[in-house]
């Protein structure tokens, strides 16, 4: 089972990134947006990786922080709770925010999440409080962040609104929001989304 991968990035996507191993062995790798924010445009890359086998396929889920592939982990053992909904969960909640609001019981944070209702929020409480409460986070919750030199400003909208998409915001809502935004042309996708997301979030 593979735990960690180094390698070169090869290209970079808001859900998953391609990174060549071993000179010419490139495995492609599913991460959450917090990942995302905080990778460069090319170079070295170490992630750590959850490896999760179904009938049909092998996945790799990438994280760079122990701490964000142990929550996404203990995540997938609350019934309901997928891969594709977990990694989505940590796209919106720090390390350390969704470990202060499932130890807090803070159903009402935990239901502004995308893809969690009051009833998920609930059982996210219920199953993992003592569970979360054992886990040492050892790692900065703020993740650091890069600029990134892309393409016009249009093209990110672009981008931008299928990843909202596909974190599962309706098309209205993901246009909504980023109408409401004032893009500069040299603004990054990565700014573009975080300032989208926020205001999805009030």
């Amino acid at each position: 089972m593979i735990a960690m991968l180094t390698g070169q990035l090869v290209s970079k996507g808001t859900e998953q990134i391609i990174l060549e191993v071993n000179g010419g062995v490139g495995y492609r790798v599913l991460i959450p947006l917090s990942t995302f924010y905080s990778l460069p445009d090319d170079g070295m890359v170490k992630l750590h990786i959850h490896t999760h086998v179904r009938e049909e396929a092998l996945l790799l889920y990438g994280f760079l922080t122990i701490d964000e592939r142990s929550l996404f982990i203990l995540l997938l053992s609350v019934a309901g709770v997928g891969p594709k909904l977990a990694l989505n969960i940590l796209s919106h909640a720090s390390s350390g925010d969704l470990h202060q609001a499932i130890a807090g019981g803070d159903v009402k944070r935990l239901s502004t999440l995308p893809g969690i209702g009051k009833k998920s929020a609930e059982r996210l409480v219920l199953e993992l409080k003592e569970k979360i409460l054992k886990l040492d986070l050892s790692c900065d919750p703020l993740l650091r962040e890069r600029q990134l030199v892309l393409a016009p400003a249009q093209n990110h909208a672009e981008d931008a609104l299928s990843a909202l998409l596909n974190l599962g915001y309706k098309e209205v809502q993901a246009r909504k929001a980023l109408a409401s935004l004032t893009i500069a042309p040299e603004t990054p996708l990565e700014e573009i989304l975080k300032a989208a997301l926020k205001s999805l979030m009030r």
